[in-house]
């Protein structure tokens, strides 16, 4: 059966690459040829190497509503429901996701997320009517437009850790704290495909609030604190090596100084950059050198989140506690600032986001 009726199979598929992630799940209901077609590995390699994937932002972000119907001005809540909101730096387009199921009316505050392929997996955080930690997994696939659970993170539960994936198949996890504030050493690694995790040997050192990225085929822990250091930051770093199964030596000098690793962020396909904010700065690292780039701009106080993609940073945060979040954009060539021009539905808190290339 032909993919499209008169066309070769080619010039077929060079239609099909080109539509926009919003419209698969309607691709894949046209006919079973379609279908296949898109849910092939090759379908995403070839929207990659083409040019024609599309990057989206997935923020955890707190929902504000209209304070008077009509009059177009919104309020923040005292305790805010978090959802799922989408950016698309390419078209500068603002979305919401479903909520997962269960969570209608929130998602687990502190949740984490990461990117497999089309999937968008969220995973732990507090439950926002208990508040106890929650080992829940939730995967969203921009395929279907649909969610399904995922097997339960193992090993207790565990606030506070850091996550990051090869954007491929796996999701690694290590740190955080468990439910009497000690920080853990302990690491897993997550098969989003065949729904499995797995241990990894223990990290050489707790870290509580650290922070993660995959470059490389290693997964580089960053920063955090001890269980008696509570909250004293530490500027060491160990990276898990996916092929020998094995944690390198620590560095212990990795961080410029000591503290929250929160914003530190890889700079995406090729780019040998890792990038961080520090001090009202935006930092650079390449090779073992930290270089300031730029200054955060005057609007933003308070950084949130840290984001980087083809030679681009995407810095959301708010003038000071409690204020509306806003988006800059940082184009590292030229070294300019540009805002985002944010719907006012789209202000609200951010607690953490996710990059993925669709």
């Amino acid at each position: 059966m032909e993919l499209i009726s008169g066309l070769p199979e080619d010039v077929a598929r060079d239609c099909l690459i080109r539509v926009s992630y919003q419209q698969f799940s309607t691709v894949a209901s046209v006919c079973k040829g379609w279908k296949t077609e898109v849910q092939m590995p090759e379908f995403r390699r070839q929207r990659r190497s083409t040019g024609h994937s599309q990057k989206v932002l997935v923020m955890v972000q707190a929902r504000v509503e209209p304070e008077k119907s009509g009059t177009g001005s919104t309020k923040r809540l005292t305790n805010p429901a978090y959802r799922l909101s989408v950016f698309e730096p390419e078209t500068g387009d603002w979305s919401e996701l479903p909520p997962p199921p269960g969570f209608g009316s929130g998602l687990p505050v502190l949740c984490q997320l990461a990117d497999v392929g089309y999937d968008l997996v969220v995973m732990g955080g507090l439950d926002p009517d208990s508040w106890k930690a929650s080992n829940s997994v939730f995967i969203y696939n921009f395929l279907s437009a649909k969610w399904r659970r995922g097997t339960h993170m193992p090993g207790g539960p565990r606030t506070f850790f850091a996550c990051a994936s090869d954007s491929d198949r796996t999701v690694f996890v290590a740190g955080g704290h468990d439910d009497e504030k000690n920080a853990l050493r302990s690491a897993l690694a997550y098969d989003v495909g065949a729904d499995k995790w797995v241990p990894l040997p223990d990290m050489a050192a707790e870290r509580d609030e650290c922070k993660a990225v995959f470059r490389r085929g290693r997964f580089v822990v960053v920063g955090g604190y001890r269980t008696e250091m509570q909250g004293r930051f530490e500027r060491s770093a160990e990276a898990f090596d996916a092929a020998t199964w094995k944690w390198d030596i620590v560095d212990d000098d990795f961080l410029d100084c000591a503290t929250c690793p929160r914003t530190f962020v890889d700079g995406g396909d090729g780019d040998e950059r890792v990038f961080m904010c520090s001090g009202g700065e935006l930092m650079a690292m390449q090779g073992d050198t930290w270089q300031k780039l730029a200054k955060v701009p005057d609007e933003i106080r308070n950084v949130a989140y840290v984001g980087a993609f083809d030679g681009v940073v995407l810095l959301i945060g708010s003038s000071s506690f409690g204020e509306s979040h806003m988006g800059f954009v940082f184009h590292v060539k030229s070294c300019n600032w540009r805002k985002l021009d944010t719907p006012e539905w789209f202000r609200g808190h951010v607690q953490t986001g996710c990059i993925l290339e669709i």
